[in-house]
């Protein structure tokens, strides 16, 4: 096989057959290309969302509205990524896939970005403002779950710990 072939394959980082439009609990990131700094800063007194950081709040937030079907648990928008549980809700009909939900929300916040940068001087980014994938992990019990939502939740201390 040529290296030409190869060029833009991709190792899928998602489980072999596992069908992600399966009803349950999904804790997925999203990072910045580049792991630019745009949505919030963290300092001593706690986490400041930009304005930016405010847009993609509010986007994730349509979610629910966008696909009836999924549901919002704990999240945190970092200055660099952001992390959230999704709730896939059992469908009779055309129930969206994780990748898809992921997709629209992306595509939704990037074109908002791009707004952002026209009217209000946000800065600018090369050729994306996402990387292009995301990582997620399937919620396989209670006990993740309140695992993963503790992991958000000192999501903002982990990165001054971090950073200090």
């Amino acid at each position: 096989m040529s290296n030409k072939s190869n060029k833009y394959s991709r190792r899928s980082i998602r489980l072999p057959g596992y069908d992600y439009s399966c009803a349950g609990a999904y804790f997925v990131t999203m990072c910045t290309q580049g792991r630019d700094h745009r949505f919030a800063t963290v300092t001593h007194t706690g986490l400041q969302l930009s304005t930016a950081g405010l847009m993609l709040e509010l986007w994730w937030h349509k979610l629910p509205d966008k696909f009836p079907t999924v549901a919002l648990d704990n999240s945190v928008i970092m200055p660099d990524h952001m992390h959230g549980i999704i709730w896939l809700q059992p469908s009779s009909v055309g129930a969206p896939t994780l990748g898809t939900t992921i997709q629209w929300f992306k595509t939704m916040t990037t074109n908002a970005y791009i707004l952002g940068i026209r009217d209000n001087g946000w800065p600018t980014f090369e050729r994306r403002l996402w990387q292009r994938d995301y990582y997620e992990r399937i919620i396989r019990d209670e006990s993740e779950l309140e695992r993963i939502r503790t992991y958000i939740a000192d999501n903002p201390a982990r990165w001054m710990a971090k950073y200090k």
